[in-house]
């Protein structure tokens, strides 16, 4: 049995924490929210902010440790990787990747030198006017600091900037250009030599907040040609950054068959991305993510990926209110649902609340597709307030 720190408390770590354990090992959560759902329920929790390096550095020296596991959440991962500068703890990759990767900046800048497709970036002084941009903070997540500039002119980029800087930790931006299409999620796990063995392909939207991904379900069917052309992408970025086994999981945007790399990130996607994946096909992506960590060797895997047809979404609001009741609009088969709001709870609006997490079965590819219409329309339920 070993003692195992995993670096965050969100519900979304609970299958990571619960295939921690299911293996015999001692493990102790660390997150600064005593209200989150792991520190409520499991035996062992240390409150206590582990974005700060000194203090996770002290927890993790009091206790010895032997394995150290991210969440959920790039603060956890970019935590760990701070703590690792020696390279004492399996899977975790270093400062200097874990930087390029997290920085929007940084990575395109990586992206453009290695040939991978990314959107055009632009300086402040050297934007084009004919075009539409979009303007993000460097560092932040969930669509905070945001804009889109259909139009952009020098008063509405001042504007823009000022906003996304507003929501970045270091206070930087970019900009860039802004491409139409679907988003979509590559999450892959790369072997030892940086090669994809598995992947899947995940839809996304976001229905509340147009830069939220609210609601997914995975694509059985994507075009092989392009998700030849992403594994090769992905198999670059390990390669360029020296990288090798563990997840690797990029969002992207599709349009024809050219596609745009927008994001990436080598932890576990949050709101419960690995049960999407479980439900949907079988197979066991919380424990594939953690084994890196715990320095096991993956297991066998059945290559086919029976389809299951799951959707998961986020419930979640436009606007700002007090939550009353929920009504569902049509008949549907709930799977799991995790409650995050009671009656009476002051809700803010998408990114900043949320009511539940559902995740809903079909009976086939095509009731998939009509409840997928009916929840992106937001026809699926209503809220009173």
């Amino acid at each position: 049995m070993a003692k195992v720190l995993l670096v965050d408390t969100n519900i979304s770590s609970s299958p990571i924490h619960k295939f921690l354990v299911s293996i015999g090992h001692d493990v102790t959560v660390i997150g600064g929210n005593p209200q989150d759902f792991l520190a409520k329920t499991v035996a062992k929790y240390i409150q206590a902010d582990y974005s700060n390096p000194e203090i996770l550095a002290e927890v993790v020296a009091r206790n010895a440790y032997d394995f150290v596991v991210p969440g959920c959440n790039d603060r956890s991962y970019f935590a760990c990787a701070q703590l690792n500068s020696d390279g004492r703890y399996p899977g975790l990759d270093t400062l200097a990747c874990t930087e390029t990767i997290n920085n929007k900046q940084l990575f395109r800048d990586f992206a453009q030198r290695n040939g991978l497709p990314v959107p055009g970036v632009y300086s402040s002084d050297s934007c084009p006017e004919n075009r539409s941009l979009i303007v993000k903070p460097v560092d932040a997540f969930s669509g905070r600091g945001v804009t889109i500039l259909h139009f952009p002119d020098a008063d509405s980029l001042v504007h823009a900037q000022t906003f996304a800087r507003s929501m970045s930790g270091s206070q930087t931006c970019i900009i860039e250009d802004f491409v139409g299409g679907q988003l979509y999620s590559h999450s892959c796990f790369l072997d030892e030599g940086g090669k994809v063995f598995l992947d899947f392909i995940v839809e996304e939207h976001g229905t509340a907040n147009p830069f939220v991904v609210d609601t997914s379900r995975v694509v059985f069917d994507f075009p092989e040609a392009i998700l030849d052309r992403l594994r090769s992408c992905a198999q670059t970025m390990a390669r360029s950054l020296g990288i090798g086994r563990g997840l690797l999981h990029t969002q992207f945007i599709l349009q024809g068959d050219e596609f745009w790399l927008i994001e990436v990130t080598r932890r576990c996607p949050g709101d419960l991305y690995s049960q999407l994946i479980e439900l949907a096909t079988g197979t066991p992506y919380a424990e594939l993510y953690a084994r890196p960590f715990i320095d096991l060797s993956y297991p066998s895997l059945r290559k086919e990926q029976r389809p299951s047809w799951i959707m998961r979404h986020t419930m979640s609001l436009p606007m700002s209110g007090t939550l009353g009741c929920i009504q569902f609009n049509c008949s549907l088969l709930l799977e799991r649902m995790y409650p995050m709001a009671l009656a009476g709870d002051a809700l803010r609006e998408s990114p900043f609340g949320r009511l539940s997490l559902i995740f809903v079965r079909a009976s086939s590819a095509t009731d998939l597709n009509d409840l997928f219409a009916c929840t992106l329309n937001r026809e699926l339920y209503s809220v009173e307030f």
